[in-house]
């Protein structure tokens, strides 16, 4: 799923070459270019690890443990820590290399990384869990690959805050003990720790924007008409990244036809509510029975709709299934939901397969980070300014009122809508959170799109997505001097 680098160096190669600003032979430059790109593609550093844990029960237990950078073409180094059965060497820096990727699509100066600890969770007491994430912490702290300005994990499948706040503690009461920035070593924490709001829905909001930039901006290529109202979707994995997903789509129009999730799949062509389900999983801890959706049977990815979302977990979207897919744009949520045969699948049909969707998570653990190292929360410094500014700018608009027409009848008094009355006292954390996240996306949506027509791609925003990338990664590799010697 990493193959989309090779085709893309291709392709952007000769421009790379006709920016190098030196004093070289074109076949000098052709080499430095190749070199430097060479460079750019594989893992910097890879880690493995073996660790015991004593069990509740008084049994020991070996773990096994992955953390790979793949760049540190600006550090620290970011990318979650995941939880799983499925957790490989191969996939961790697979999955680092994507990091990268997606933190240069956003413009977020990370490099990519990604940790891995082969269990399956459900098979530990929160206790053994608590142990697992504290040991594991330590031994990526005694390799240097934790850090505030070295390495910054996050979560990912089957971690979360909690987690989170067990990886802070442990570092900060240990290896960063002496450091003032020592939580800025992990985001994704729990607000009281020093995390942000708005990070758990950070990821499906940001495939809410991202889709909205290209269905607007493209759907005339794809014979639909632009916005939400009409359109149908489908969502496999109803965790936080799937759950946000469709509470956003659903709240501009969209309708939710069909939910997966790993016990079983459900479906309504009417629509389904999510805060409706929402609540019957809570509550029943399945999709499984909800009164106003029926058992899906099959691949819910085949089902009839407009977007697809799969937000559950990489190579979902195969040769396999790729014919029978309906969905003219496949918005992906999860990591590597596709893979190349499956792309080139789409491409031949004229479907559209987003690539930097989930970014949106990557760039809210942007915001925290810069928020710890800070030491100070989003607007805490300039709420009453804001808030004092604008009274002061209504009063002014009263007074000049006044004075154009006079106060034969008494004062003329400016009356607040509900809008304004909710945003006089300024942005609140979440507000600027949401709202640079917003124009994150869409800044980035319109990077690709301008890569796509600089190269004639099409409809392969995925290629194009590489093509950012390569030539911003490229870019910092190059005005830092790479050498070869």
């Amino acid at each position: 799923m990493v193959e989309g680098f090779d085709c893309s160096a291709i392709i952007v190669e000769d421009k790379l070459v006709e920016g190098l600003k030196t004093h070289e032979g074109e076949e000098q430059k052709r080499n430095r270019v190749r070199g430097i790109l060479r460079i750019i593609k594989p893992c910097n550093h890879v880690l493995r690890l073996s660790f015991p844990i004593p069990g509740d029960d008084g049994f020991w237990e070996a773990m096994e443990g992955y953390r790979a950078q793949h760049s540190q073409r600006q550090t620290p180094c970011k990318g979650g820590i995941r939880y799983s059965t499925d957790v490989s060497v191969d996939e961790v820096k697979a999955l680092a290399s994507l990091m990268t990727y997606k933190c240069a699509v956003v413009d977020v100066p990370f490099g990519g990384a990604k940790a891995g600890v082969k269990i399956n969770p459900r098979n530990y007491t929160d206790n053994e869990l608590g142990k697992i994430s504290r040991r594991f912490t330590m031994k990526l702290a005694k390799k240097g690959f934790i850090g505030p300005g070295i390495d910054v994990p996050a979560p990912d499948v089957s971690t979360g805050k909690r987690e989170m706040s067990w990886i802070a503690d442990t570092y900060a009461s240990t290896i960063g003990h002496y450091g003032i920035n020592a939580h800025a070593c992990i985001t994704g924490k729990p607000v009281s720790q020093g995390g942000i709001h708005g990070c758990i829905s950070a990821t499906g909001q940001g495939i809410f924007h991202g889709t909205e930039n290209f269905i607007s901006g493209a759907s005339y290529i794809l014979g639909m008409t632009p916005g939400f109202g009409d359109k149908t979707f489908i969502v496999q994995g109803f965790r936080n990244v799937g759950l946000y997903s469709v509470r956003y789509l659903y709240h501009f129009g969209a309708e939710c036809v069909v939910v997966g999730e790993a016990d079983g799949s459900i479906w309504n062509l009417d629509g389904i509510d999510p805060k409706e389900l929402e609540d019957f999983r809570l509550q029943h801890g399945t999709l499984l029975g909800f009164p106003k959706a029926k058992i899906h049977e099959g691949n819910i990815l085949e089902a009839d709709c407009d977007i697809s979302i799969p937000a559950a977990s990489e190579k979902k979207l195969t040769k396999s299934n790729a014919p029978g897919v309906k969905a003219k744009i496949i918005a992906e949520g999860a990591e590597g939901p596709t893979t190349p045969e499956a792309d080139k699948i789409f491409l031949e049909r004229n479907f559209m397969a987003i690539l930097y969707l989930n970014a949106g998570g990557v760039t809210i653990s942007y915001f925290e980070w810069l928020k710890n190292l800070n030491h100070v929360s989003y607007g805490h410094l300039t709420f009453k300014y804001e808030r004092d500014s604008n009274y002061h700018l209504l009063l002014s608009v009263q007074e000049s009122l006044e004075r154009k027409f006079g106060k034969h009848s008494g004062t003329i008094p400016i009356v607040f809508s509900a809008e304004f009355q909710d945003r006089i006292s300024g942005a609140s954390e979440k507000d600027t959170v949401h709202s640079d996240l917003a124009y994150t996306m869409k800044l980035s949506a319109r990077q690709i799109v301008h890569m796509a027509m600089k190269y004639n791609l099409g409809l392969d925003q995925r290629t194009a997505a590489y093509v950012n990338t390569i030539e911003k990664v490229f870019k910092v590799y190059s005005e830092a001097g790479v050498t070869f010697t």
